[in-house]
């Protein structure tokens, strides 16, 4: 079996905890990303090299960097990176597209990269593989309660294993999911089986110039593709639509809310760690703060250091609406953390003001930054821990701990980690630009010069 694994996004419904550059999927819940999770699943179905990722452009390094955290890692012909987002059905058919052409006719499942998913659902999405010979499967979650943040499936008449479908329903108000709920309706989990024939021949039937795009592979007009998801253009117009029911815990982990249940809880209901004085079912989320809650209930209180937000955990869905107002105030904060990854490793930024800019600089063992010139600013390198290797204008050092050096303006430079451990570095900057865009790359690794 080969597994797809969907981890574009924008990140939205969980912000400030995700931005654009940082969505939801590469957020830590406890031990692991959603993605880092989502991978480990696949791998107890599918060996690494049968595993297909499918992100954006700007993320491939998020995906190779989280799985070297659980030592793991992908072969970099099945990281497809998406130029743009086009939704579920171009994703997967890019993903499909590339199994045809390595094996030909084989069955993969989609997972959402961001969805919480017991290992309980494993044996019943293996025992559905019979299913996929002709139909395109999908799996639906019994309900536990009539939620109203999910869309629905009515399963239609019985099938050797699950149903067919009878149809798809969107988000319901509580009145009309306490209905789907009593009717033996199912949660609509985004999580498919597909085999390779019939995919594209149901794809031919309905959406034939997609069809025709990848027909050949990878389409070189990316952007042109229609924005289109998996429902609208595949499974609600198709007659070979099947449901398997999973009876087991899972969640789109799509707000707060869902990580407030998700996450463990105190005697009186609270989840994350503060210091609550009656005050009841509330979820905190914040670093290297001392938080107190005094005679509140059901908040959603989560800061970033950038950011903060405070909302009624049973309006968290109302967060999309205040990031399309931050996006109108063309505010930066919907797109980017004070942390930001790169290939290389980390940077988080500690303190901004007029002609300054101090960072807290983390690179991975065995990994260099570009040999680069910044046009307006210089720099000021102090090694915190591990060993750094330096280049300047062509010069050669080595610094340890305590040790530092300075990089002038106009100065081609290069900064390495040759080390075992990750590399700690206070950087500041001076100068009267200080943006990212200031970067004149001469060699990259990476790509990028």
């Amino acid at each position: 079996m080969k597994c797809i694994i969907l981890a574009g996004g924008s990140g939205t419904r969980l912000w400030p905890l995700s931005r654009v550059q940082f969505p939801k999927q590469f957020l830590k819940i406890g031990d692991h990303s959603l993605f880092q999770a989502t991978w480990l699943r696949a791998r107890k179905l599918a060996s690494a090299d049968e595993i297909y990722v499918v992100t954006n452009e700007a993320h491939q390094y998020l995906v190779n960097n989280q799985l070297e955290e659980v030592g793991a890692a992908i072969d970099q012909t099945h990281l497809l990176r998406e130029p743009c987002g086009r939704n579920t059905l171009p994703a997967i058919a890019w993903a499909m597209a590339t199994i045809r052409a390595e094996c030909g006719d084989a069955v993969a499942v989609v997972f959402p990269s961001d969805h919480h998913l017991s290992e309980a659902a494993l044996h019943e999405i293996e025992g559905a593989v019979p299913l996929a010979d002709d139909h395109l499967v999908t799996f639906g979650v019994m309900p536990d309660c009539p939620h109203t943040g999910y869309g629905y499936i009515r399963p239609g008449a019985r099938l050797v294993c699950g149903s067919a479908v009878d149809a798809f329903k969107e988000k319901p108000d509580k009145e009309t999911a306490e209905s789907y709920c009593k009717a033996g309706y199912l949660w609509n989990s985004g999580m498919f089986l597909l085999r390779t024939t019939v995919f594209f021949e149901e794809l031919e039937r309905y959406q034939p110039a997609m069809a025709a795009a990848f027909a050949a592979g990878t389409p070189e007009e990316y952007a042109a593709l229609q924005n289109l998801s998996i429902d609208y253009g595949l499974l609600e117009v198709s007659e070979r639509v099947a449901v398997v029911p999973l009876d087991c815990d899972w969640s789109d982990m799509g707000d707060f809310k869902a990580l407030y249940e998700h996450a463990a809880h105190d005697s009186a209901g609270n989840a994350g760690k503060a210091e609550y004085i009656d005050a009841t079912g509330n979820y905190v989320h914040a670093k290297g703060k001392a938080i107190g809650l005094i005679g509140v209930n059901n908040l959603a209180i989560v800061d970033t250091g950038d950011a903060l937000l405070v909302c009624a955990k049973d309006q968290t869905d109302k967060v999309r609406d205040l990031v399309t107002r931050f996006k109108g105030q063309n505010n930066a904060i919907t797109e980017h953390h004070l942390e930001e990854h790169r290939p290389w490793g980390s940077y988080k930024v500690l303190e901004t003001g007029p002609f300054y800019k101090i960072k807290r600089v983390t690179v991975s063992p065995g990994k260099w930054l570009s040999l680069q010139l910044h046009c307006h600013r210089s720099e000021h390198w102090i090694v915190v821990s591990g060993m750094a290797e330096v280049r300047l204008n062509g010069d050669t050092q080595f610094l340890c701990q305590g040790q530092s050096t300075f990089v002038t303006t106009g100065c081609r430079h290069r900064l390495g980690n040759p080390g075992r451990i990750p590399l700690e570095v206070i950087e500041v900057q001076i100068g009267e630009y200080l943006e990212e865009d200031d970067i004149v790359r001469f060699e990259d690794q990476y790509g990028r010069a």
